[in-house]
């Protein structure tokens, strides 16, 4: 589909610190649902990261203080870092995860009136103040044009599940257990009928955001993978509903199950109505689920000229051990 998945060039203006910044962290607005008409302000430099995080113990991806969400813990390290308000930095994900879900390849911006010689100590700092459960695993320059939300192609969730009858200890917190024996053949057949342009209504939870989103959006692919135990569902669409796949997922279940046929998937499709689903099926619990990368065309993601190179992190090497061995 030619979409590529993520999964600045003279001295900064102000001194990368890990001083106390000012607390001004009010104000800052939940994204829009249409497309700004200006991304960014004169003189001002872009910057992209991706980010991994276990969700486990925060309240999902957009900002809120207490309990802390992803958002507002990136947002804190950053103020801290480059002395700007939230307001000023301006950060924005590409996709806002729901409490306990969880992500490999989520994508933010946000912006600095100062631009930087290389990024690893900036990187480095912004891991040394998140929490371990929160990884910033790149940081790159992008153009002006670039927007972390709105210059997205496409989006792939993973949702796993142990069917076993004894669950995988090591794999609680990140997978969906059941005992049930699944059959893997009938949830790919009742998949296909996701995979196209459709109306998805019938798949959304009713939003905390007062805009209407729209419900069409298309499904690139719904593969059923198996691993072993585990049970592996990916989807990549343009877009989700609020708790959409999570939605889809506990349908398959019950297909999986044999409570349902397949062929109940374009009927719930063709009612719009969360209430038919409802009939049949609760949303899938949200620790199952992963984010694993978002996708943009490879146009949007070139890096603007004379800035600093992508930082994967920093490595350490050792030259020689000092200590004998015994």
């Amino acid at each position: 589909m030619g979409f590529a998945a993520i999964g600045f060039s003279s001295s900064p203006l102000r001194a990368l610190s890990l001083s106390n910044p000012s607390q001004r962290l009010e104000g800052g607005g939940e994204e829009q649902n249409h497309h700004p008409a200006k991304l960014t302000l004169p003189c001002s430099h872009k910057w992209r990261i991706v980010i991994a995080y276990d969700g486990t113990k925060f309240s999902g991806w957009q900002y809120q203080r207490s309990p802390p969400t992803i958002q507002y813990l990136i947002e804190s390290a950053l103020i801290r870092i480059t002395k700007l308000d939230r307001k000023e930095l301006r950060l924005v994900g590409a996709s806002r995860t729901d409490t306990g879900v969880h992500a490999w390849g989520q994508v933010a911006h946000f912006v600095t009136p100062f631009t930087y010689d290389g990024l690893q100590s900036l990187h480095a700092a912004m891991n040394g103040l998140l929490p371990p459960e929160i990884r910033v695993r790149e940081i790159s320059p992008a153009l002006p044009e670039f927007h972390a939300r709105f210059s997205t192609k496409s989006k792939t969730y993973h949702y796993k599940i142990y069917n076993n009858p004894i669950m995988d200890p090591f794999l609680s917190l990140y997978a969906y257990h059941s005992a049930h024996k699944f059959n893997p053949a009938s949830m790919r057949e009742a998949a296909a009928y996701f995979v196209g342009k459709h109306d998805f209504s019938s798949f959304a939870n009713a939003s905390h955001n007062d805009r209407l989103p729209d419900p069409v959006k298309e499904i690139f692919r719904f593969d059923i993978n198996e691993m072993g135990a585990v049970l592996q569902l990916e989807v990549e669409g343009t877009g989700f509903l609020y708790r959409q796949v999570r939605n889809m997922v506990a349908l398959l279940l019950q297909i999986g199950r044999e409570a349902l046929p397949p062929n109940v998937v374009p009927k719930i499709l063709a009612a719009q109505d969360r209430r038919e689903l409802a009939k049949f099926a609760l949303s899938a619990p949200p620790h199952g689920l992963c984010l694993m990368s978002v996708n943009y065309e490879h146009e949007i993601l070139k890096p603007p000229e004379g800035g600093p190179d992508i930082s994967f992190g920093r490595t350490h090497q050792v030259s020689r051990c000092k200590l004998p061995f015994y």
